[in-house]
């Protein structure tokens, strides 16, 4: 049974199209405690620097990943007053490579630009990634922040067009910054010394073609896609994983032949769960408000929790608590 006639058939069709580029982000904020305490502040930080620093027609689409009710809060409030053109609400977390399935194919254009909801943006980000896209021949992926460890996977495909494309020349040298080294391993939680001992004696390698230079690698945290070549990468079954399958994907577009690439100068930048002074002070020089992270813990507990004994028992207590809260309600 149908009562009247439904007022949509009456309207002229809608002047929306999609743009070209969709700007894509996976937000998984569980709760606002513990190892999550600033990340809603991080992830405020993070779309607030895109918005500013995005100049071009874009789309943005948001996929979260089972975060707490706070968060869907503010997600909806974004998406209410028009910063965030579609959001989607999974009720539980499917895992990174599980939510990258449903937003590669959710995405209406064709070039995706995807970040972790902890990443930075810079001015001039975006023209940056795709006069690389539009330079090199098949490219994959383009990231705006070159990472050195990660020169060691994924770019076969890099050395085999170099040597058979005249347009292309490869160059090995050493020339991303200490600095970024740095800000890397503090924001990924490892030890920016040993990190730097690591790769001291690893080379960077840059391709050059038509005047346009890029490093010959690129991360999953942040990049510049064509959505065909990430759907031709992503695998044909549902794994159930929560994290992983990431370097599976890298592997996987690069063994289909695409170049995986990075900017030379760093447009964006991984922040991790805290926003550090410094961090703060370069947002606020491109005008972002925002506050460094209160991370300071006294003391005392410190060196309590290095005694064996204490250590033991907190973390038993932990394993316990996480059970309460985490495993048995979800067996009832």
């Amino acid at each position: 049974m149908r009562i009247g006639t439904n007022p949509s058939k009456q309207k002229p069709a809608s002047a929306y199209r999609p743009a070209r580029v969709t700007i894509a982000i996976l937000v998984y904020i569980p709760e606002l405690t513990g190892y999550f305490h600033h990340r809603l502040d991080i992830f405020k930080l993070c779309l607030e620097s895109l918005i500013r620093h995005t100049q071009e027609p874009y789309d943005l689409l948001v996929f979260d990943n089972g975060s707490c009710a706070e968060v869907v809060d503010y997600l909806r409030s974004r998406r209410d007053d028009g910063t965030i053109h579609y959001l989607i609400l999974s009720a539980y977390n499917i895992g990174k490579i599980g939510a990258f399935q449903v937003i590669f194919r959710a995405a209406l254009g064709e070039i995706i630009a995807y970040c972790d909801d902890d990443v930075f943006f810079y001015p001039g980000w975006l023209p940056a990634h795709l006069k690389i896209l539009q330079t090199f021949p098949k490219v994959g992926m383009v990231s705006g922040w070159a990472i050195r460890h990660t020169f060691g996977y994924g770019n076969k495909s890099g050395w085999a067009i170099a040597d058979t494309d005249s347009r292309i020349t490869l160059e090995r040298t050493r020339c991303i910054p200490d600095q970024w080294e740095v800000d890397f391993a503090i924001s990924t939680g490892r030890n920016p010394e040993k990190y730097l001992a690591d790769t001291a004696e690893m080379q960077d390698i840059l391709l050059h073609c038509n005047g346009v230079s890029a490093f010959a690698t690129a991360d999953h945290f942040q990049f510049v896609s064509p959505k065909s070549v990430v759907l031709e990468g992503l695998p044909d079954t549902w794994s159930g994983k929560l994290m992983g399958q990431m370097l599976d994907l890298d592997e996987a577009i690069d063994g289909a032949g695409y170049l995986r690439l990075s900017t030379c100068d760093r447009y964006v930048r991984h922040m991790g769960n805290v926003i550090t002074e410094d961090l703060q002070v370069e947002a606020e020089k491109l005008g972002l408000r925002t506050a460094a992270s209160e991370v300071n813990q006294p003391r005392h507990w410190q060196n309590l929790a290095k005694k064996p004994w204490i250590k033991h028992r907190l973390k038993a207590l932990y394993d316990h608590l996480h059970w309460l809260l985490y495993v048995e309600p979800k067996m009832k």
